[in-house]
């Protein structure tokens, strides 16, 4: 049965519901991780001695479950976990006192977060060792294309179902269509903004990757449930991988389990891998990049299965029964 073929007042009874359920459903995907931004189990270093150490590890412990402490030797020893991405910063104790070592490249949000909290209503030596880029301090570039990214997989998935596109011809046009907005994407950001640097190709990669992740998983859910799946891979991009991101902070600054979540889903991991790449050297990519990855390649899976099936159930309901030939 279609919609339309519904009594008028069912169809009114079911715009009446669905659009203010839909609502309620985006606020709280968008308000609720805003309103409950914390640090939680944060990755922070404490480097020096273990004697000297021990009342800063004291004093950060006081904020109970808002830092996972890693201990270190040095600050040589926590400088390489700040650039490998193991911790966000770490708090050297020095003969002069304690020095702060952040990664605003990390997130602008969470360096803003370890200067309070090793200050603590004191002032504190600060030294960003993995700064965000000049022109771009505050990290609104990053945090702004995972709309535009999410957008641009969603428009492709749905292109390739609404315009028939099947198997194999469906999946080079998504490959065709990622591979262009990854470029337009690095051109943007990185030649014009100048806000992501490193390299060009890795920056236009990880843009084509995470886009061709989602757009794969649109139209390969519509390639397996028809258009329903267009609706159910939306959805689950715009209400749950965008908000859940952690682009605007950072995962462990989101109440659980959106945090971890937002990892497994293209949104989250493009992000993750996209600062990897553009200041880390490609530190902590990989499991961003398994995790888009499957994503992609799951979903173009499901386009070459969903049209393999149709095509055997088309080919079945167009088969004629043979009758029965008749004794003598």
């Amino acid at each position: 049965m279609s919609p339309t073929s519904l009594p008028p007042r069912l169809r009114i009874a079911a715009v009446l519901v669905l659009i203010p359920a839909l609502v309620a459903l985006a606020l709280w995907a968008f308000a609720w991780p805003a309103a409950r931004t914390a640090p939680r189990d944060l990755p922070l270093g404490v480097a020096g001695p273990p004697a000297a150490t021990a009342p800063v590890a004291q004093q950060l412990e006081q904020r109970k479950g808002a830092f996972d402490l890693h201990r270190y030797a040095d600050e040589a020893e926590a400088r390489d976990a700040v650039e490998g991405r193991e911790v966000y910063g770490a708090v050297v104790v020095t003969p002069r006192g304690p020095k702060l070592l952040t990664a605003s490249a990390a997130s602008p949000a969470v360096a803003q977060v370890l200067q309070q909290a090793a200050a603590s209503g004191q002032e504190i030596a600060t030294e960003d060792v993995v700064p965000a880029a000049a022109s771009d301090p505050r990290g609104a570039v990053l945090n702004t294309s995972v709309l535009p990214l999410a957008l641009a997989g969603i428009g492709a998935g749905v292109a390739v179902t609404l315009l028939g596109l099947r198997g194999l011809v469906a999946v080079g046009a998504l490959a065709g269509s990622v591979a262009l907005v990854g470029a337009v994407a690095a051109a943007l950001s990185h030649s014009w903004l100048e806000a992501l640097p490193g390299n060009w190709w890795a920056v236009a990669g990880v843009f084509a990757l995470a886009t061709l992740a989602v757009s794969g998983a649109v139209a390969g859910l519509a390639a397996l449930l028809g258009r329903p799946g267009l609706g159910l891979g939306a959805l689950l991009v715009m209400l749950v991988g965008n908000p859940f991101s952690g682009a605007a902070s950072a995962p462990e600054m989101l109440p659980e389990p959106a945090g971890a979540l937002g990892q497994w889903l293209p949104p989250g991991a493009g992000v993750s891998l996209l600062r990897s790449v553009s200041f880390f050297d490609g530190a902590g990519a990989v499991g961003s990049a398994l995790t888009l990855t499957w994503w992609a390649v799951l979903g173009l899976g499901a386009v070459l299965v969903g049209h393999a099936v149709r095509g055997r159930t088309a080919s079945a309901r167009e088969t004629p029964e043979r009758e029965p030939a008749m004794a003598g």
